[in-house]
C-alpha cells in the first residue's frame, strides 16, 4: 500500500456529501456527512469487518459545567493492506449527554453514537479520509489556497502555537486554547477527560495529565480542527 497515494484518494469529499454550518460558534465551516467516510473507507479496502474494522475499546461518561455530562467513546480502526492487518489507528470521540439548552437541562439519547460517530472520524482522518476539508483547503466548492502569511511553521511541543512558549505544560495547554479560541467549558471538558476533578462547580487540576492535554490539543491544531468541534453538538455524527 503506497501511504501517500491512498491519504490523497481519500481526502476530498463529494461536494454533495458537504453541507455549510450557517449560524453559531462554527458558522461557515464545512459539516461532513458521516455516510461518506464509510463509503469511502468500503471503497479502498472493502466491505467494514473484511478489509477494514473497528472495537470499541473505552465507553464512559465525564461531568461537566452546570450539570452537564459528556459522552465519550475510544475506538481503535484497523486497515488490512494485503493479508495483513494494520496496528491500532486510535480515535477518541465525545459528544453531550446532558447539555444546557436555553437555560435548561436536556438528555440526548444519541449522544453515545454520535460520539462513536465521531471518534471513527477522528481515527479515519490519520489516514487521510477528508483531510482537505481538516487542513481548510476545500468547502465543497472550491480548492482554497490560503494566504502566505497564514502560512506557519510545522508545530511542535516546543513551539505549539508559532509564538515564544512560555514555561509549564499547564501554560502551554492554555496558550494552545488561546489560539484556538476555544471556550473555557470546552477546555474544562478535555481537562476533565484528562484526570481532572469537578470540585464544587470549578476544575481541580492536581490530578490532571496536562501532557496528554497538550498532546491531544495540539492534535487538534494541527488538523486545523477546532477543539469545540469536539465536545459539543457540532458532533451532530460528525467530526469537523
Amino acid at each position: 500500500m503506497k501511504g501517500i497515494e491512498t491519504y490523497e484518494k481519500l481526502s476530498r469529499p463529494p461536494r454533495e456529501y458537504l453541507k455549510e454550518i450557517k449560524g453559531g460558534r462554527l458558522n461557515g465551516k464545512s459539516d461532513i456527512n458521516p455516510q461518506w467516510r464509510y463509503k469511502a473507507m468500503t471503497e479502498e479496502f472493502g466491505l467494514c469487518g473484511v478489509g477494514w474494522k473497528y472495537t470499541i475499546d473505552r465507553v464512559w461518561t465525564e461531568p461537566g459545567p452546570n450539570e452537564q455530562v459528556f459522552a465519550w467513546v475510544q475506538i481503535s480502526l484497523y486497515i488490512k493492506d494485503g493479508d495483513k492487518w494494520s496496528d491500532a489507528i486510535p480515535g477518541l470521540g465525545g459528544n453531550y449527554l446532558v447539555k444546557m439548552e436555553t437555560k435548561e437541562l436536556h438528555a440526548n439519547d444519541e449522544g453515545f453514537k454520535m460520539a462513536e460517530t465521531d471518534a471513527l472520524g477522528t481515527a479515519m482522518k490519520k489516514i487521510g479520509v477528508a483531510a482537505d476539508v481538516y487542513a481548510g483547503s476545500w468547502d465543497g466548492s472550491k480548492y482554497i489556497e490560503r494566504p502566505r502569511e497564514e502560512k506557519r511553521e510545522p508545530l511542535s511541543a516546543q513551539n505549539p502555537v508559532g509564538v515564544p512558549m512560555k514555561s509549564g505544560l499547564k501554560q502551554r495547554a492554555r496558550d494552545i486554547q488561546k489560539a484556538l479560541g476555544m471556550p473555557d467549558d470546552v477546555y474544562v471538558a478535555i481537562l476533565v477527560a484528562h484526570g481532572a476533578k469537578i470540585v464544587n462547580g470549578k476544575p481541580e487540576v492536581s490530578t490532571c495529565d496536562y501532557n496528554a492535554v497538550v498532546n491531544e490539543l495540539l492534535e487538534r491544531q494541527r488538523s486545523g480542527q477546532e477543539l469545540t468541534e469536539q465536545v459539543s453538538k457540532i458532533f451532530d455524527g460528525v467530526s469537523l
